[in-house]
């Protein structure tokens, strides 16, 4: 590892050939002022127009950019993994490539860092974005707020800052990357937020729609699974049949008793069924969890990327 890299830029992108060329030069004219040493590490998630030679054509004129082009397009999550994998610098910055994360915001974000904090997180507190992807972020944001125990204003704002050790600490797969902060601050880092500039978009067109936030609300509940019960899945699945198969059995209790002492007739009580069907389902709840333990101690840990091409890194 190059230990003289102060500061590593990461940028994922799909199909943005556009904006490019004027995100570096935005880019380096902020990192210039730093006066330390710096990458720009771009994320080819699989684009099908010209991303990809723009990009290699400013990597043979300019020594401070490096790309990683995967192989296909795997998502954000797995190209922000690909990147913090091959990162050096001592902190790392992450933006997307649209021209509506300001650059500028860099400096001020690194200085929140150097306050203590290990992650700190933007805020688009002024959006230009529709109105209905206003109001769906508002009520994405309150609800992983509530459920994560960490409150935020924008969990999915791209322009983030961290220190080197939570990026190649956290590990993220699938659309998880939105919840980093969570995910950081679970992990016992400090995390904070920051009020970052929102510019409107210049070139193309979302690549987002209303229906990653129902798939955010899937991953926030993988996510506090994760954290909470990763390595301790009976932890969960343990009190859950627990509090089934006990009521089942109180249930259970209560009838045989009055068909012992009262001879009450059970065939057409719905009690009694209920009461079964209880133990089964804590009796499953249980075998859940037991499998869950045998398949935490034995699973691998793959990459979830294939990487077709790798520029700018010393082999």
């Amino acid at each position: 590892m190059d230990k003289n890299i102060y500061i590593s830029i990461v940028v994922p992108l799909y199909n943005e050939e556009s904006s490019l060329k004027e995100l570096v030069e935005r880019i380096k004219l902020v990192l210039i002022q730093l006066g330390q040493e710096y990458e720009i590490v771009f994320i080819d998630d699989g684009s099908t127009d010209r991303s990809a030679a723009v990009i290699e054509e400013m990597c043979r004129s300019d020594s401070h950019i490096k790309f990683l082009q995967l192989r296909k397009n795997y998502g954000k999550a797995a190209a922000l993994a690909a990147g913090f994998e091959a990162v050096e610098g001592l902190f790392v910055v992450t933006m997307d490539a649209d021209l509506q994360d300001d650059p500028k915001e860099i400096i001020p974000l690194v200085e929140k860092l150097q306050k203590g904090y290990d992650l700190v997180s933007g805020w688009k507190k002024i959006r230009h974005d529709p109105l209905s992807r206003r109001l769906a972020s508002k009520v994405y944001n309150f609800f992983t707020s509530m459920f994560s125990g960490i409150y935020l204003h924008d969990f999915n704002c791209g322009l983030k800052a961290y220190r080197q050790n939570v990026v190649k600490t956290i590990k993220i797969y699938g659309e998880l990357h939105r919840y980093l902060p969570v995910l950081a601050h679970r992990s016992g880092f400090r995390v904070t937020e920051m009020v970052v500039t929102h510019h409107p978009r210049k070139h193309g067109k979302s690549k987002y729609g209303f229906a990653r936030y129902l798939r955010g609300a899937f991953d926030l509940m993988t996510v506090t699974f994760l954290t909470k019960y990763q390595k301790r899945p009976l932890h969960l699945f343990g009190g859950l049949g627990l509090t089934f198969f006990v009521t089942g059995f109180i249930i259970s209790a209560f009838l045989s008793f009055q068909k012992i002492f009262y001879r009450v007739n059970l065939s057409n009580r719905p009690l009694l069924f209920l009461g079964v069907l209880l133990i089964i389902v804590g009796i499953q709840f249980f075998s859940i969890g037991l499998l869950g333990e045998m398949y935490t101690a034995s699973r691998p840990h793959n990459e979830t990327y294939i990487i077709k091409k790798r520029i700018g890194w010393k082999d």
